[in-house]
């Protein structure tokens, strides 16, 4: 039943992105680097590290109000990559988290930077700190210490809502160069008023791959954009044939209810359908029919095996 619900097409298109990704994985590994379009929002962060550490200012990161999920931990690779370039300069950096769990993961990344990089002994535990669970409470502190700091770049990459204008407005406020990236699409154009570089859609997902250039990370990245340049293509090609197909003129036939050898006979193209014109309707055309399989009643009638408690109320009926 779930093949006649999803279609062989949902299958194969599925099976063809998982060889477009493994196909480029292999090429990258064999390869020195693949293509990744520049992203300006990223290119910004060695610049406003740089910023910070001239002017002696922390930098301050938020990976937003979201849990432990794929958004908060692609914030904080990205912030890992942030800490790595700081700690190259001793600049100070503060993180600011309002879940537990996302605080705990931070603490251990930002640590494993420092060690990476042979500069333990440069680690502060209370550079990660954990503001508030609550909306505001959490704005209101992360604002403080914008204000009290007066950080001089801010990177604001995760899940926001209502506190996203409260924090680059403060961050503004005071100067600092902001980098800015939410999934949440109804903040985004807030950030854009507001913040000098922004990570918009794809870009947020593609910043690991885009900093690290791991193989992995890259292929995966290019085999993705291949097939999204194969629904591109697909949505075409079926636009055109379906276009195509709905001028093209249909055979209108009326089938009896006696069956028999002529159970089908032509009928007028102002029967039925509301003067239906003889031209094919959209559940005529073959794009229609790819992506909607036919499923019969005899598809849909499920015959399940009698439990034994119930083959034996049936025999004691008998």
């Amino acid at each position: 039943m779930q093949y006649l619900d999803t279609g062989w097409i949902s299958v194969f298109v599925t099976l063809l992105l998982a060889g477009f990704v493994l196909f480029n994985i292999s090429r990258a590994k064999g390869e020195k680097s693949l293509f990744i379009r520049r992203i300006p929002g990223l290119n910004a962060l060695d610049d406003a590290i740089g910023r910070a550490t001239e002017m002696g200012r922390p930098v301050i990161m938020v990976p937003g109000l979201g849990g432990l999920s794929a958004v908060s931990v692609q914030a904080l690779n990205v912030f890992g990559h942030v800490t790595r370039k700081a700690a190259q300069f001793s600049t100070p950096i503060r993180l600011c988290c309002a879940d537990a769990a996302v605080y705990t993961v931070a603490q251990e990344i930002i640590k494993d930077v420092y060690q990476s990089q042979g500069m333990l002994d440069r680690y502060d535990a209370n550079s990660v700190q954990f503001v508030s669970d609550r909306q505001f409470a959490f704005a209101a502190g992360v604002s403080g210490m914008i204000l009290r700091e007066k950080a001089a770049a801010t990177f604001l990459l995760g899940e926001f809502f209502a506190e996203s204008l409260i924090f680059a407005e403060t961050a503004n406020s005071v100067g600092a160069i902001q980098v800015a990236g939410s999934t949440t699409q109804t903040q985004t154009p807030f950030f854009i008023a507001a913040c000098d570089y922004v990570l918009i859609g794809d870009e947020f997902y593609a910043a690991s791959a885009y900093l690290r250039r791991e193989p992995v990370l890259v292929g995966s990245l290019v085999g993705q954009d291949w097939g999204k340049a194969l629904v591109i293509f697909i949505v075409l090609i079926g636009a055109l044939l379906g276009s195509f197909e709905r001028t093209q003129p249909a055979d209108l036939v009326r089938v009896r209810k006696d069956g028999g050898a002529a159970a089908m006979e032509p009928i007028s193209q102002h029967e039925d359908r509301a003067k239906r014109t003889s031209k094919k309707l959209v559940d005529e055309t073959t794009m229609f029919r790819l992506f909607n399989p036919m499923v019969s009643e005899e598809m849909l009638d499920i015959k399940r095996d009698k439990k034994p408690n119930e083959e034996a109320a049936a025999g004691g009926g008998e």
